[in-house]
């Protein structure tokens, strides 16, 4: 586990949620190739997102329904 890839997504969701209020399959899918590539090129490999966070895909989701204004509970 490494500190990086642990906040390396919870900081890029954080900078581009706004951008995801709305979003459909597809953008789900745009939003993690960014993702990894933003990650890549500070060199940080998908492997080490993924072993620290889990399943990125599940991370977008989730920070697109938690987002305020979100689906109601």
């Amino acid at each position: 586990m490494s500190a990086r890839g642990t906040n390396f997504p919870h900081q890029w969701l954080a900078n581009n949620q706004s951008g995801m209020i709305s979003a459909d399959v597809l953008s789900v899918a745009e939003f993690i190739q960014q993702l990894f590539a933003d990650a890549k090129s500070l060199g940080i490999s998908s492997t080490e997102l993924e072993e620290d966070t889990g399943s990125i895909y599940q991370a977008i989701l989730d920070a697109i329904v938690h987002h305020e204004g979100g689906a109601p509970e």
